[in-house]
């Protein structure tokens, strides 16, 4: 049996990850799971899957004996029990620290939450290969990208494509972005997830993200990497090689398959999914990203490029506060590349060696974004 650990144990990919550990109980021994503050739906979970513990990190204390408190308490499992993987998905940065503290030990990470792969991809890889520790993704795109180069040697590999489905204004004028509303934002045509993918996944910033992790997970080169729209969300990546052939990972959207992938690897575990019948498959369909239309695309495709960390961070920070503010209400949807780009134009070039270094620059970042829409909204 694996013995697990899930951050995020409340969130959409949380969820769907205790699902399929209650339905194989006989493959995992869960150590502990986490969540920020949902108290009730953790502690029915604890129960549901017989965790040994269960974490809050965002409350200070409570007279509830079944459950401890604070993210110290979270690493200090993670720095002394005996866990072979933990599902890090916590909802953005916040789901560093868990990760990094996990890699020191030398457990292995199914990774969801990309954002600590695009703040701190470079020191991840660097304590994961000295600890011996796999990073095995969750996200659907990568772990996609991870099945489909399986077994090839990297100088071969020409080109990796991350589809999108293109969001829920795929099709809508541009000049009535402008009006989007939250409920709108958060109807995705194809997946289930929480508030803040969701947000991001209209915009393409997700995209973005993912491109950036991308990078670090396969140690690629920016001019390798690259976006195409796929209304369907059947195909969920593919990589090309140098002989000109095509390898994919095909699936209708379901996270519980790269969830259970990621847990179970190097085996798989039986899932009761919708397979994919091809005769009923009317088409696939492939579109070019427009950048006019996803501008937040765009700029991570500016920050790849320039491949500085302090961007990196930067865009992940000004982007969490941006989707934060559309969310209050406190800016409009076509506002969100605007606070974005304000900060990547003001954060200070600075050497980015260390954890605490990344902190540094995030704070910062937070400070110039939650400043820019004081003053501009």
């Amino acid at each position: 049996m694996k013995k697990v650990g899930v951050v995020g144990a409340t969130g959409s990919i949380g969820t769907q990850a205790i699902d399929v550990i209650k339905k194989n109980k006989d493959k995992f021994e869960v150590v502990f799971i986490s969540a920020h503050s949902s108290k009730d739906k953790l502690l029915n979970f604890k129960e549901d899957i017989d965790a040994k513990y269960a974490i809050l990190t965002g409350v200070d204390s409570s007279d509830n004996g079944d459950v401890l408190f604070g993210l110290d308490e979270l690493l200090n499992i993670i720095k002394n029990e005996e866990i072979d993987i933990i599902l890090s998905a916590a909802v953005g940065f916040s789901g560093l620290l868990p990760t990094y503290h996990a890699l020191q030990r030398g457990i292995d990470i199914a990774l969801a939450n990309k954002e600590s792969m695009v703040t701190a991809g470079s020191i991840l890889n660097n304590i994961s290969k000295r600890n011996g520790a796999k990073i095995i993704p969750v996200d659907s795109e990568h772990s996609a990208i991870f099945q489909s180069i399986l077994g090839h040697k990297k100088e071969f590999l020409e080109k990796i494509i991350l589809t999108a489905s293109g969001g829920p204004f795929r099709r809508r004028p541009i000049d009535s972005l402008e009006f989007v509303e939250i409920d709108e934002a958060l109807k995705h045509p194809n997946w289930k997830m929480g508030k803040k993918i969701t947000v991001d996944s209209a915009t393409m910033m997700n995209k973005g993200l993912e491109l950036i992790e991308a990078k670090f997970l396969f140690d690629v080169s920016t001019d390798k990497l690259d976006v195409i729209i796929h209304p369907e969300s059947i195909i969920h990546s593919m990589v090309s090689f140098c002989d000109g052939s095509y390898i994919a990972q095909l699936g209708f959207p379901d996270m519980r398959v790269p969830i259970a992938y990621a847990l179970s690897y190097p085996e798989r575990l039986t899932l009761d999914t919708k397979r994919l019948s091809f005769y009923e498959l009317e088409k696939l369909t492939f579109l070019k990203p427009d950048f006019k239309r996803y501008p937040c695309l765009k700029l991570a495709f500016e920050v790849l490029n320039n491949d500085k960390a302090v961007y990196y961070i930067a865009l992940n920070a000004a982007n969490e506060v941006a989707v934060e503010g559309f969310l209050k209400k406190e800016i409009k949807f076509i506002d969100i590349p605007s606070v974005i780009e304000s900060v990547l134009e003001k954060i200070e070039q600075v050497d980015v060696k260390s954890i605490n270094d990344i902190i540094e620059v995030d704070k910062t970042a937070r400070m110039y974004a939650l400043d820019f829409i004081k003053k501009r909204f």
